[in-house]
């Protein structure tokens, strides 16, 4: 599974969608919206939020007449659980310890 969604966040237009989308958060886009506020065809950005979606990072949802795209929150953060549930684990005694004030990253 994450290798899947990480294959579909390896191109930038679906990198860029996902992050207006999550921006949005539970409320989502209409799939319109999206494409204009990317300056990206609405066709072209059809086939990228299909593959976010196959990719479980991705719901949609009708309203009417037009296709509402939200993030898949609950699958972003198992997502970014499973690149940390191993964070440090071989880190020395030694080592300074990860922390916030190291801007999240491990020296």
């Amino acid at each position: 599974k994450a290798v899947d969604a990480f294959a579909a966040l390896s191109q930038e237009t679906r990198l860029s969608a996902l992050r207006v989308l999550v921006e949005h958060g539970r409320t989502g886009l209409p799939a319109g919206d999206l494409a204009d506020r990317l300056s990206v065809r609405h066709n072209t950005l059809s086939f990228h939020l299909s593959q976010l979606e196959r990719a479980g990072l991705v719901v949609s949802r009708r309203s009417g007449r037009q296709v509402i795209y939200l993030a898949n929150i609950d699958a972003l953060q198992s997502l970014a659980q499973f690149l940390l549930a191993n964070c440090c684990i071989r880190e020395s005694a030694e080592s300074p310890r990860c922390s916030s004030t190291s801007e999240g990253a491990c020296p």
